[in-house]
Order: structure tokens, then sequence, then C-alpha cells
């Protein structure tokens, strides 16, 4: 656990294609000074305007997180938004000249690559943590999020898809760098091929193809090279949470239950956990010795 603020070292660039827009995009993360938090600015519009990478910037979760204002967009951002999280970089200026992330090959795998690449610096400021002190729960419909408390910020994820290949799956980390590099960062977005194709129909999925989805029919998955983990699925739903998360704009300490959860769910729980301010305070951490006294409970999902 780091609890200095960090930012990448110098800036690194490159270039993909948006999964929905099809469109090419370059992408250049540059450092940014202590409580700067992350912000996207578009370098294609006038006067390149800036927004900031928080719940209350997100203007749609249907097929993707969207963040704008003023009248702008930016896309799909959750894949770089769980690599800053998942590597603990707090400050980041995102530059980028059309509204859509792009995709890579559908995991957070290039742009942690990236950001090493750039190198990460220590700041001289603490970071500040969300301590939570009670239990926030959210349910509807089967779909599920809570938070309780914990001494670290652990997510355990549950789905299921009636498919033979998915059916139920679990698993739990504790984020840290190295667990979310070894673990989680490589998980690549999936979709159905009947979902695909009416997406295309419809004007989206553009950029969507083998290179950067997994993409299953009736029965197996169409990707010559398989999966990356048997468990592949549930594992980018991870990677999804974190990134969704991060839009609370500093980390958690705290253990995340999320069971058949998306980006328009986990979007929901965030706006009832800054309604419930009783059940978590902000704290600046020093060092280990601060951390709460509690530790992870053992959960049912």
């Amino acid at each position: 656990m780091h609890f200095r603020q960090r930012t990448v070292l110098k800036p690194v660039s490159f270039s993909g294609v948006g999964v929905h827009s099809g469109k090419k995009v370059n992408l250049t993360i540059k450092p940014a000074p202590i409580n700067h938090g992350i912000k996207f600015v578009r370098t294609d519009l006038p006067d390149k305007p800036s927004v900031s990478a928080h719940f209350n910037m997100v203007v749609d979760t249907s097929l993707a997180t969207v963040i704008g204002c003023d009248g702008f967009i930016v896309s799909t951002i959750e894949h770089l938004m769980a690599s800053f999280a998942g590597f603990s970089i707090d400050n980041a200026i995102v530059e980028l000249d059309a509204y859509e992330v792009p995709i890579m090959d559908g995991s957070a795998g290039p742009f942690i690559s990236y950001i090493k690449a750039s190198g990460i610096k220590e700041q001289l400021a603490p970071r500040y943590f969300f301590v939570i002190k009670e239990p926030i729960e959210l349910e509807e419909d089967g779909k599920f999020v809570g938070v309780y408390p914990a001494s670290e910020f652990k997510i355990t994820c549950t789905i299921y898809y009636d498919h033979p290949l998915i059916r139920e799956q679990s698993y739990s980390i504790d984020v840290s760098d190295q667990v979310f590099e070894k673990e989680i960062c490589r998980a690549r977005t999936f979709g159905f091929i009947k979902e695909i194709e009416y997406l295309k129909k419809y004007g989206f999925a553009r950029g969507g193809s083998l290179d950067n989805v997994i993409v299953i029919d009736e029965k197996d998955v169409l990707n010559k090279e398989g999966l990356r983990f048997p468990d592949e699925f549930v594992r980018h739903k991870i990677l999804d949470c974190i990134g969704d998360f991060s839009l609370l704009g500093i980390p958690i300490l705290g253990h995340v239950i999320v069971n058949k959860s998306g980006h328009s769910f986990n979007h929901a729980f965030l706006k009832k956990f800054f309604e419930n301010k009783k059940s978590w305070e902000t704290r600046m951490i020093h060092d280990i010795n601060e951390l709460p006294p509690f530790q992870p409970k053992s959960l049912a999902i």
C-alpha cells in the first residue's frame, strides 16, 4: 500500500482505436501536481477543455463509463482509470484528440506497460483515503454492491451468465500494484456475438474486433488464442469495478462486494455512497501505523 501521492514520471504517448467509435485516437499521459487528481483534456476541441474523472461528471453508463461537462465527453475511461487505481496513480493529465479512450487489446495491460515505461514518481504529500466505518449496501433486481470496513482495499466479485463457458464465477483480491498487474490487468472485455452484431447494426462497436474483445458464440470463444485465464470473465469485471470505484476521487479502505453488477449499477452505488456520509470518513494516512484497527470480514455473497 502506498501512503504518498503518486504521478507518472514523464509524459508517455500512444495511439489506438475507440471500440465504439472506430476512430483512431492519440493519447498522452502527463505528470500532474499534488492534489490534482485525474483530468482528461480534449486537445481536438477549441480551448482544450478538461473534465475531472469523478463520479459526478459521469453522463452515461449504458455501454461504457462516459464523463463530460459543458457539452463535451470522454468515453470508455474505465480501463485506463483502473490502471491508475491499480498502480496507485493519484494525479495525472490525460490528453486525447478524440472523444473515446482507445480500447487497445480490451484489457488494462497495455496501459500498465505505458505507465511503467513512463515511470512513477512519489510525491511529497500524504494520500487521502475513504475509511469505511459501517456497511453501505445497494441491492436491486438480483444485483448487489456493498462496502464494509477493512484495513485495505479488497474486492470480491461474483458474476453469472447462462452460458456453458461462464456460468457462475467468483474471484477476490486485495488490490495492490503487484496483484493488479499479475492477476487482473490482462483480463479482456468480452461480449456475445449476437450482442456485438446488434451493436454494430446500430452504429456501436465499430472498433470492436477479435483483437480487442473476447467474442463468444453459443458454445465457444471465437478468439484463436483462447482465454488468458480460465476465469478471465470475472477478472475483467473486477477490472471494471476498480475503474468505476476510482471515480470516488480517492482510494477506499474497505472490502467491496459485487454481485452481478455493471457500470450502471456501480455508478448508482457511488451515488448512495456519498449519500451515506456517516458511514465513512476521509483521512490522511501517512504510514501503516495509522491504518484502521479492524481487519477485512469474511462475508457470504
